[in-house]
């Protein structure tokens, strides 16, 4: 059962990071995260992504800003539990810079979630970025995935606005302390 899960979660990076790519995404930003671990490797091998790690997920909002202001698009790459990180500079920054921003967001706190500590931040993530007025949408199947985050890119690099795809913990495969 753990290699399927695996399988399904090279399938579902690997179709992000076709659609990045096709896109011009350039600056990727990240905090470490084991559900994005295939996506973030899959960018750090293109020689045209310029891969950031951050300390803490708000920092992606200065980075990004920046990068759009130097006429290249980019994207975070976060946890839900991120989400709660990055309330007042999505509500500040993004908003007085009008600046495109797309996140990618795995979901924790929801199906077969071993983590307590998961589960708040996880219950709340959709409900903190609608009152944000960031449109979101979630990702619940494969097969939803490229034209779902090709179409939310698409959204926010051509109406300058927030836009986020929660990647349901059910399609990224549960964690376990193993991991």
């Amino acid at each position: 059962m753990q290699k399927n899960i695996n399988k399904k979660i090279e399938n579902w990076s690997y179709d992000i990071y076709q659609v990045l790519s096709k896109n011009n995404a350039r600056q990727i930003a990240y905090v470490p995260d084991a559900g994005h671990k295939s996506l973030i490797e899959y960018c750090a091998n293109d020689k045209f992504m310029n891969m950031i790690s951050l300390t803490s997920e708000e920092e992606g909002m200065g980075l990004l800003a920046g990068a759009w202001l130097g006429g290249e698009k980019g994207v975070l790459l976060m946890q839900s539990s991120g989400v709660g990180n990055c309330i007042n500079a999505i509500a500040s920054i993004t908003r007085a810079c009008n600046f495109p921003l797309l996140m990618l967001i795995t979901m924790r706190g929801e199906w077969n979630e071993f983590n307590p500590w998961q589960v708040p931040m996880g219950q709340a993530t959709e409900k903190v970025l609608d009152a944000l007025n960031v449109v979101t949408i979630r990702c619940e199947k494969i097969e939803e995935i490229s034209d779902t985050v090709s179409a939310m890119m698409g959204l926010a690099y051509k109406s300058n606005c927030i836009s986020a795809v929660l990647l349901s913990q059910r399609l990224i495969g549960a964690k376990s302390f193993k991991e």
